[in-house]
């Protein structure tokens, strides 16, 4: 009878978790998180993202997008540092450069590149009906060669305050050697999908999805390397499917 009973429990336990990691959420409860969204995000959310993300949603790749919590967080936390000039690697239709340009200055700028430009076009219309087009400077292409001819010229050193990166994952210690150079002192990169669908904490052997199984090693390589990286102090949370904080320090 204990062994039923504990069979019944832990059918339970997995009927309140999400069946999908579209949700971009580590909750364990749908109802939790429906409940941040509800009361938190979407009473707040800015008419033009709530537009792209029912956009996105239709889009076969969705899984992709920034989930709405996070777009409110990086707003905000991007109004709290003040931030200008921003940097975003990686965009898919848009929803989080979205939500930093609504909340950059009139003046302030996004370098964003992502390898779809199509993607992105997707979403521009609803970025230029917001009126924040003319705050992003769009870059079809692979970022690395790029990073590399920002490196080189000293004037880009220190000349970002935030830079968010939500790309190809085998490369984000590639990135980060480029980025903080390119992060002023005191400013901010934050790194999307550090705790990669919760596969980080998962046994060898656990049923994962092939994707999530084949870019695992390179999430946890990275979390290791900003653990003990003594340039930034960093902050992992678990907000959408992890986000790490990496505040250069010198």
């Amino acid at each position: 009878m204990a062994t039923n009973k504990t069979e019944e429990q832990q059918q339970q336990s997995q009927a309140g978790r999400h069946q999908e990691v579209g949700h971009k959420s580590l909750l364990q409860s749908d109802a939790l998180y429906q409940y941040i969204l509800e009361t938190s995000v979407y009473p707040r959310e800015p008419e033009p993202m709530k537009e792209l993300r029912e956009i996105t949603a239709k889009h076969p790749w969705n899984l992709m997008t920034t989930s709405a919590d996070e777009g409110q967080f990086l707003n905000m936390l991007l109004k709290l540092i003040n931030a200008k000039n921003t940097m975003e690697i990686g965009v898919y239709t848009g929803y989080s450069l979205l939500a930093t340009a609504l909340a950059l200055p009139d003046d302030g700028k996004i370098f964003a590149m992502d390898i779809n430009r199509e993607n992105y076009e997707l979403g521009l219309p609803v970025i230029q009906k917001a009126g924040v087009a003319h705050k992003i400077d769009f870059k079809e292409g692979p970022a690395m060669p790029v990073l590399d001819e920002l490196v080189q010229d000293e004037k880009n050193h220190g000349s970002f305050d935030f830079i968010f990166v939500d790309a190809d994952k085998d490369n984000y210690l590639n990135y980060h050697k480029r980025l903080i150079e390119l992060v002023k002192v005191g400013g901010l990169i934050g790194y999307d999908n550090t705790l990669w669908n919760g596969s980080v904490v998962a046994p060898p052997d656990a049923p994962l999805r092939k994707y999530v199984r084949y870019y695992r090693d390179f999430v946890l390589e990275l979390n290791k390397a900003l653990a003990v990286d003594p340039s930034i102090e960093i902050c992992m949370l678990p907000v959408g499917d992890g986000i790490t904080l990496c505040r250069r320090l010198k």
